[in-house]
């Protein structure tokens, strides 16, 4: 593991010209500037954390407009969920001074779930158009019962499965391999009949499955529930519409 270095993460630990805030907020203010320059939050599916970015200077691309125009954004919430809560779970305790690759790693790590998240409208909007759940959903949105959507959306079957699949892949993807290391009993030099163990994770299997459970699948949830709220003010919308100019 690698240490938490959270100095980062504190306001004004780094003086910075122009700029107010933590050196993890100005990474992510310079990084984003440049991909904001080359569309990259022209995406429905993108969403950045800082505010006031330029414009693009490559054209727009179409892209099917799959939701209802809304200006839910969870990244705020995010960032504090994964400087306070994430990070000590996945870094040791203290301070190596390598401030750069932890905030490259940390904009990496926070774009992902931002990604990840947001993906709930798609998620919702699917939901509120499956004709078999179409109609109570249309009730509870015009009631607006926040905890009777969500109880209609949360199926607990699927949540389990999805934490099974991710302990299955940081078992594949979350080794760390050397030439030395002996294949595990019943594989092959191609790679066949790999089982994997926990002997060389990089992070604990419980670890990567509690970060999903205690908080990326509540705040996609949260982000489902906004967007059906406020799905009724757009009761003509019909998912798939090409739109050219890049915007949600």
């Amino acid at each position: 593991m690698v240490s938490q270095n959270n100095i980062i993460y504190q306001d004004g630990a780094f003086p910075i010209e122009n700029f107010n805030g933590s050196f993890l907020r100005y990474f992510l203010r310079e990084v984003e500037t440049v991909h904001a320059k080359v569309r990259r939050y022209t995406s429905p599916d993108e969403y950045p954390f800082s505010r006031n970015l330029p414009s693009p200077v490559l054209p727009p691309l179409p892209h099917p407009q799959m939701l209802i125009p809304n200006d839910i954004n969870y990244n705020e919430k995010l960032v504090e969920i994964y400087t306070k809560d994430i990070v000590p779970l996945i870094c040791k305790a203290g301070d190596d001074e390598h401030y750069g690759s932890a905030a490259t790693k940390d904009v990496e790590a926070l774009q992902l779930l931002s990604r990840r998240v947001h993906f709930g409208k798609f998620v919702a909007e699917a939901k509120f158009t499956d004709p078999k759940e179409h109609d109570e959903y249309v009730r509870l949105i015009k009631a607006q019962d926040r905890d009777g959507i969500m109880k209609l959306l949360t199926n607990q079957a699927v949540e389990d499965r999805l934490l099974r699949r991710l302990k299955r892949k940081a078992l594949v993807y979350g080794q760390e391999i050397d030439d030395d290391s002996p294949l595990p009993e019943g594989a092959t030099a191609k790679g066949e009949g790999v089982k994997g163990s926990q002997s060389h994770l990089r992070i604990p299997l419980d670890v990567v499955a509690k970060m999903y459970e205690k908080f990326v699948i509540p705040l996609t949830k949260e982000v489902e529930v906004d967007y059906l709220l406020r799905r009724l003010e757009y009761p003509d919308f019909v998912p798939g519409i090409v739109v050219g100019d890049g915007q949600r």
